[in-house]
């Protein structure tokens, strides 16, 4: 039976290099001092750490599918698409629209396996989150593979915790109620909604417990709940992968308690939703396989340092001796889930 890898990795400000002639103005302007010095020898192996884990994934196969957030734009996703697809001998797609709302101009995309799947490029949409400030489009792309199977993913990156976790609470609540909309909508217009596969996935930046996931999302730890619903709600993988055992980057065994480290305190803001067909063999096209889900921890990502988890690359901010790990990656950890064939 076939199985389909998909992961998904908030990589942590992968902006073009400092005179990247891509670079929307505004967004020059904006970030021109968190990227003074950022170099091409410094983006070139910021490019290579993420490549080095990707191509660790799916037991050295690489991911299927892999959702990413924080990317500047297309240039570096085909760079990156090029190093991963070059190590792994495959061939990757890219599923990305341009989001004009953040005010860092940072994007969700996904990076796909074109002998795998197709893309119709019409069933692709970038949903607008509300904010009057700007934030993140929610991206849902709909992936084919050649015996006529469809998943639709829906790639999230919420509003920040900047100013706070309970003032910045609405912000997430919006982007939840947003998500459970575009959830009812793909259901009522799929050929089938009994049959409609749909997973969400993203950095949420807040915990499964949290309101904006519980309440405005739909998304549950109890899968009797989405299997009886009447109105669509997703099961939260993440409940699955509360502690993951990995071993830290000098040999030893580390328990994470989170997908990020933040003031030495573990949270799971990277999380995995699924719509009720993926939970039910023989009802959809495809099925998420039991205790696939959960956190990709390589020992060289993780910190040895109590409080700390996963190792990151950072951005110059004009002094990159200080500022910049080169023997770093991102902020937070991936995640990732097996589906199979229904």
């Amino acid at each position: 039976m076939a199985q389909h890898f998909v992961a998904f990795w908030n990589v942590e400000n992968l902006f073009g290099p400092e005179d990247h002639p891509q670079r929307i103005p505004w967004v020059a302007e904006r970030m021109a001092r968190d990227l003074e010095g950022w170099s091409e020898a410094l983006y070139a192996r910021k490019q290579d750490r993420l490549a080095h884990v990707i191509t660790r994934m799916n037991e050295g196969a690489g991911p299927d599918i892999l959702g990413l957030c924080e990317v500047e734009d297309r240039f570096v996703l085909e760079d990156l698409k090029h190093r991963v697809g070059e190590e792994l001998g495959r061939n990757y797609g890219i599923v990305h629209a341009d989001n004009q709302h953040d005010k860092r101009g940072i994007d969700t995309a996904f990076l796909f396996d074109q002998g795998r799947y197709s893309v119709d490029p019409a069933h692709i949409f970038s949903h607008f989150v509300i904010r009057r400030t700007g934030t993140r489009d929610i991206l849902q792309a709909t992936f084919r593979t050649a015996d006529d199977r469809e998943v639709i993913l829906l790639a999230n990156h919420w509003p920040s915790r900047s100013g706070g976790a309970e003032k910045s609470a609405g912000f997430r609540a919006t982007a939840g109620e947003t998500l459970a909309y575009w959830h009812q909508r793909i259901r009522e217009e799929a050929r089938d909604k009994e049959r409609a596969c749909i997973l969400a996935l993203g950095d949420f930046n807040d915990d499964p417990f949290d309101p904006s996931l519980r309440f405005n999302a739909n998304a549950t730890r109890e899968r009797g709940d989405v299997e009886r619903a009447e109105s669509p709600k997703f099961y939260n993988f993440t409940w699955e992968y509360l502690s993951t055992e990995a071993v830290d980057s000098q040999g030893n065994p580390r328990l994470l308690d989170g997908s990020l480290y933040y003031k030495n305190d573990g949270n799971l803001f990277d999380q995995i939703l699924a719509a009720r067909p993926l939970l039910d063999r023989g009802a959809a096209g495809f099925k998420a396989v039991a205790g696939s889900a959960g956190i990709f921890a390589l020992p060289e990502m993780v910190s040895h340092r109590t409080g700390q988890g996963p190792i990151r690359f950072g951005l110059p901010k004009g002094d990159p001796a200080r500022n910049i790990n080169e023997e770093g990656f991102s902020d937070h950890f991936p995640v990732k889930i097996l589906l199979e064939d229904g």
